[in-house]
């Protein structure tokens, strides 16, 4: 079975942006965020794509199934 990886760290890294700020600006709580990054939660569609949207990015960028 494929798993979704996320580079969402990596992005919000490079930004200087901490989890709390990320939660924020898409209307979710920091866990969230944090369960994101450990690969323990999937996103919606929509919450994937406006976590792209706040980096500028496609989500193909920011998501990957690896198997």
């Amino acid at each position: 079975m494929a798993k979704l990886k996320t580079k969402i760290k990596e992005y919000r890294e490079n930004v200087g942006m901490k989890q709390s700020e990320l939660a924020e600006l898409i209307g979710v709580r920091r866990e969230t965020i944090v369960h994101l990054e450990n690969g323990r939660y999937n996103p919606s569609l929509k919450m994937g794509m406006d976590i792209a949207k706040v980096f500028h990015a496609t989500i193909e960028e920011l998501f990957e199934f690896e198997d």
